[in-house]
Formats: structure tokens, C-alpha cells, sequence
């Protein structure tokens, strides 16, 4: 019993004098979660949204992928993504593998679907409401996009962070790819994983402490987005 409220005592510890190493392993984490989801949010919201505007063959299908990529197993993609990356894959004359753009590109692959889907879910339902009146107005598509883009910029700011969510309580495909390597390519999950392994539970769970508050602060932005958009929609 007093090793465990000592990891915790010793956890609280490492978070309050900001170490080094903490501080480092987190920094690299939002580095790293940051740049994928921005990324993946300039691909995934055009994407959704040009499924959910236009009418073209195979629309349908994509619509139906995309949902299914949502589910995507980290492990596979991790598998994937390190294929195209070592020295034999396609892509291996980048030598990317076992860098944070590999993390990058694996948590891309992870999050895109997510918000492509639910950008398309959101964007078709505006465009069913606003169709007769960008008709009658004789609005463009390229017009129409950017239009039903800025109107649910409240709620696609809510699929950003459910992207976000997805990315930054990743393991299985960034340690792939990564190969969790000190000072390198070393995240909050990874390094949760190995040092527990290595029975220091004290960063394992300061880091554990730390992916709890950006769980909360994520859902707790969630539901001010939420209040927001409803507040507007109101006045």
C-alpha cells in the first residue's frame, strides 16, 4: 500500500517540479499530435465536405469507407505505414522511418477518416437545410462549400478535437513507426507503455496524470463549442 501511494506521491512530484524529461516526452507529444491533426484537418474537411455537396459516381462508396476507415485497428496502420517507410517500401529513400514525421504521417492515416466522416455528417445536413435557398440565389459549389464551411465552423472545431482525441491517446501504430527511441521519437503513450514494462511507475503515471487533463480539457472544449454554436443559433 505505501508503494502505491508513493507512485502517486512521487508521480504528483515529477508534474508539480516540471521535469525535464516529463516536460520533454510532453512536448514532443503535442508536437507531434498538433502537426497531424492540422494536417489531417486540411485534408479530412475539404474532403468531408465534397462528399457531402456534390453528387459524383462512387459517392456513396467513399462515404461508406470513410466510416469504415473510422475504426481503422493503430497496430494495422502502424504495420502500413512502416511498409511504405522502410528501406524496401516505396518511400523508403525518405528515410522517415523511426522519425516524428512517420508518427505524423501514421497518426494522419488514423485521424483523417475521423474527420473527413464526421465533416461530411455535419455538412450534409446544412446543405439539406440551406438547398433551395442557394439555389434560388444561384450560389456556386465552390461558393456553397465555403459558405456551409464557415457557417459550421463551431461544430467542425468540435470534429478537430475528436480528432485531436483519437491522435494523442495513440500507441500502437507511433510505436511502430517510432520505435520509441530517447530523445528522439518518445511520446506520453509510448512512454507509459515502457515504463511501466520497466516497473518506474512514477513517470508512468505523471504522464498518465497529464493525458487525463488534455482528456478533460478536450472534452470540456467540446461542450463550450457545443453551448457556443447553440447560443448563436439562438440569437
Amino acid at each position: 500500500m505505501d508503494s502505491f501511494w508513493g507512485a502517486f506521491a512521487g508521480a504528483f512530484g515529477l508534474v508539480f517540479a516540471l521535469d525535464p524529461d516529463l516536460m520533454e516526452i510532453i512536448g514532443l507529444s503535442m508536437q507531434v499530435t498538433l502537426t497531424a491533426v492540422f494536417l489531417s484537418c486540411l485534408i479530412g474537411l475539404p474532403l468531408g465536405a465534397a462528399v457531402a455537396c456534390f453528387r459524383f459516381p462512387g459517392r456513396t462508396l467513399i462515404s461508406i469507407v470513410l466510416n469504415a476507415l473510422m475504426g481503422l485497428p493503430p497496430v494495422v496502420v502502424g504495420l502500413l505505414v512502416y511498409m511504405m517507410l522502410s528501406a524496401s517500401g516505396p518511400l523508403g529513400v525518405l528515410r522517415l522511418l523511426y522519425t516524428p514525421a512517420a508518427m505524423i504521417i501514421a497518426q494522419m492515416v488514423l485521424v483523417i477518416p475521423i474527420v473527413a466522416a464526421l465533416t461530411r455528417q455535419v455538412i450534409e445536413d446544412l446543405n439539406r437545410e440551406y438547398a433551395d435557398q442557394f439555389a434560388s440565389m444561384g450560389v456556386g459549389p465552390l461558393d456553397r462549400l465555403g459558405a456551409m464551411l464557415w457557417d459550421a465552423r463551431h461544430s467542425l472545431l468540435t470534429v478537430a478535437l475528436a480528432g485531436f482525441g483519437r491522435a494523442v491517446a495513440e500507441v500502437g501504430a507511433v510505436i511502430i513507426v517510432g520505435g520509441n527511441i530517447n530523445h528522439v521519437t518518445r511520446v506520453m503513450t509510448t512512454t507509459i507503455a515502457l515504463e511501466t514494462s520497466k516497473g518506474n511507475l512514477q513517470l508512468a503515471l505523471a504522464l498518465g496524470v497529464i493525458l487525463l487533463l488534455i482528456a478533460f480539457a478536450v472534452n470540456a472544449a467540446v461542450m463550450a463549442l457545443r453551448a457556443s454554436a447553440e447560443r448563436s443559433a439562438y440569437a
